[in-house]
């Protein structure tokens, strides 16, 4: 099958500023983000790998470095904005699939993006496709930084949350069993519904947990979900994580 890869990328960034710019092994983070992702093996199909830049900084430096960019607008409110943008710039059809990589993810696996776009093409009943993996420690599931997911029982998503999910009754300091998902922030989008996304109005439930997915959950929407036995590479918001992917980045 075919699908687009977009990568959105912002210039500004208030913990480490220029991110999608900042050099990893020789060429920009954003660039590598993209190198990763082409790797993608799609026997029989075509994987477009596109990033959707709010800078002229950012488009020149993926065209130095030959990665296919696009510049978007500079006050678009969150990132499935940008994206939708970019789908209208890049004349994509409603029923075509794309997968959202955050321009911070260097080390993501390829296998994982083209996991989520092919779960999203065998399930027609879904608008969204993202993943997930096992909680292994009770600091993680207890951490409200480590967003959870529970799901239905076709591995279809019914809840995601920052509070610990579903919490054993009877030992609520244990891990419950079978474990926890934690979500992985990777997103697959049928283009028709990423189009209507960014309309559509903020539910309760997304302002109060602060996640925008919630939002496809309230209006009706459903998102499968792929798990994966790995835990991905690291991404960068610090400039400790930024260095800590250098290192990793050389070995």
């Amino acid at each position: 099958m075919n699908f687009t890869v977009l990568i959105p990328a912002r210039l500004a960034s208030t913990r480490l500023p220029n991110k999608p710019l900042a050099d990893i092994g020789g060429a920009p983070m954003v660039v590598r983000v993209a190198q990763r992702v082409r790797s993608i093996s799609c026997p029989g199909g075509f994987v477009r790998v596109v990033v959707a830049a709010d800078s002229p900084a950012i488009v020149k430096a993926c065209q130095e470095h030959n990665i296919e960019a696009l510049l978007t607008g500079t006050d678009h409110p969150s990132g499935s904005d940008r994206l939708a943008e970019a789908c209208q710039l890049l004349g994509l059809e409603d029923d075509q699939i794309v997968v959202n990589v955050q321009g911070d993810e260097p080390l993501i696996d390829p296998a994982l993006v083209d996991a989520v776009a092919q779960l999203l093409a065998r399930r027609p009943e879904a608008s969204m496709s993202t993943a997930a993996h096992a909680i292994e420690t009770l600091a993680d599931f207890h951490n409200p930084n480590v967003v959870k997911v529970v799901l239905d029982g076709g591995a279809m998503a019914l809840y995601f949350s920052r509070a610990p999910i579903p919490l054993w009754r009877d030992r609520p300091d244990a891990l419950p069993s079978p474990a926890p998902l934690r979500h992985i922030g990777i997103y697959g989008y049928r283009v028709g519904f990423l189009r209507q996304f960014p309309k559509l109005a903020q539910a309760p439930l997304e302002i109060t947990e602060a996640l925008e997915q919630l939002r496809a959950l309230w209006h009706g929407h459903r998102i499968a979900v792929h798990i994966t036995a790995h835990t991905p590479g690291p991404g960068v918001d610090t400039p400790e994580d930024l260095e800590r992917v250098r290192q990793l980045f050389k070995s």
